[in-house]
């Protein structure tokens, strides 16, 4: 179940000038599903990306990297299968994909980037995405932003979509973005693939220092499981075919816009974790640097034990003290340590707050959203993460996911 995520409103996605996008049903793994986005973006779009640092990395993300640099006209996505762990043959499968792409588009092969989700190790069904194609390009319009966001899901029980608008010196520009991921989830990007327009005009280079910036603290902010997929990728386009971003105060502000639709889709990937009953954030203050705040913060945010006692609504709380200890912080004094569960301080100086009661604690864990906080007592450094719990379900869901 999705924790406290609704649908998208299509009517609140807001078109983004020089980008259109288009949905088939192509059957690539199951019948009647929408499973083929094309998304089709002016010339002369910037193309900003991050991906996967699996060495395992998927066919189409190596032909993703290599067609950024040429003048990108468009993207190809399935979900149903990610043709990685297919050697050259999937290398082989992800151009003849561009190739059928590029045709539709009316541009060369090396200007379509593929993007690929779902079950790993089998061949890519060429056939069935290249026959869905038509469908697809027949669809393309500006306001399918919603469907696009359906069409990439894998074992997602909602869409995640979101718009912002962010008024520049220059005039209004839009930032719309769709993501997907529910599980298989962990810094350096997760099993998710997202991607971000806006109208406005800047240039590349400071493109990639926006989208490298957002990722840092949105997808590569979340935990689910702790594992690092294959195909994970985040983009950000920009068409040019609104305002120029041109001072700093207007790089600011869309750099912000970019950063909070990141960070948003991130967190409803969090929300939509396979079998999630909780959102949990965990923030981490007073260390000496933000790396070893976040160190500490994914120890606790990747522990099965941590997460299985979110799930109970169980405070055990020498289970979240031993994730704290074990995070390989040098220097650690325990015993200025400091941990909170909403406003409940359960441990203080290292140990269990005398004025702590487990009636408390039990309340604060058992809501569908809360926080742990931590106090390092080190520094003035600090660091957030999200993550959910561990449930029954997400065990199903993982043990049936080829069936």
């Amino acid at each position: 179940m999705a924790v406290n995520l609704p649908a998208p409103d299509p009517a609140q996605l807001s078109p983004v000038r020089g980008v259109e996008l288009g949905v088939a049903r192509a059957g690539i793994r199951k019948p009647d599903r929408r499973d083929l986005v094309v998304i089709r973006v002016a010339a002369g779009t910037a193309v900003a990306g991050v991906f996967t640092r699996n060495l395992f990395c998927a066919a189409p993300v190596v032909l993703a990297r290599a067609h950024m640099r040429k003048r990108v006209r468009g993207l190809v996505v399935n979900t149903g299968n990610a043709n990685a762990g297919t050697g050259r043959d999937g290398l082989k499968r992800a151009r003849l994909v561009c190739a059928a792409a590029a045709r539709g588009l009316g541009c060369q092969a090396n200007q379509v980037l593929p993007f690929s989700t779902g079950v790993i190790m089998e061949p890519l069904p060429v056939e069935r995405i290249v026959s869905g194609l038509p469908a697809a390009l027949q669809d393309l319009r500006p306001d399918n932003w919603a469907a696009a966001a359906e069409g990439i899901m894998t074992t997602d029980t909602v869409p995640k979509a979101v718009s912002r608008r962010v008024n520049l010196s220059t005039g209004t520009a839009t930032v719309t973005g769709i993501a997907k991921g529910s599980g298989m989830i962990r810094p350096d990007m997760a099993t998710m693939l997202g991607f971000v327009a806006t109208d406005a005009k800047v240039a590349l280079p400071m493109l990639q220092r926006m989208t490298r910036q957002a990722a840092e603290v949105s997808f590569n902010a979340i935990t689910v499981d702790g594992d690092t997929s294959t195909n994970d990728a985040f983009l950000c386009l920009a068409t040019g075919k609104g305002p120029v971003a041109r001072s700093g105060k207007d790089l600011d502000l869309l750099r912000t816009a970019i950063t909070e639709v990141a960070q948003t889709l991130a967190q409803a990937i969090v929300r939509d974790g396979e079998g999630a009953t909780k959102f949990v954030t965990v923030r981490v203050e007073g260390g000496r640097n933000a790396a070893e705040c976040r160190k500490i913060a994914y120890a606790i945010a990747h522990s099965p034990l941590v997460k299985t006692a979110f799930f109970a609504g169980d405070p055990n709380l020498g289970r979240i003290l031993a994730a704290i200890g074990n995070a390989g912080v040098p220097g650690l004094d325990t015993a200025k340590v400091d941990l909170y569960i909403d406003a409940v301080r359960v441990a203080r100086g290292g140990g269990r707050d005398p004025d702590y009661r487990e009636e408390a604690g039990v309340a604060a864990m058992r809501k569908p959203e809360f926080a742990v906080r931590v106090l390092l007592r080190r520094g003035r450094a600090a660091a957030k993460v999200w993550t959910c719990d561990l449930s029954y379900d997400y065990v199903k869901i993982n043990a049936d996911y080829r069936s």
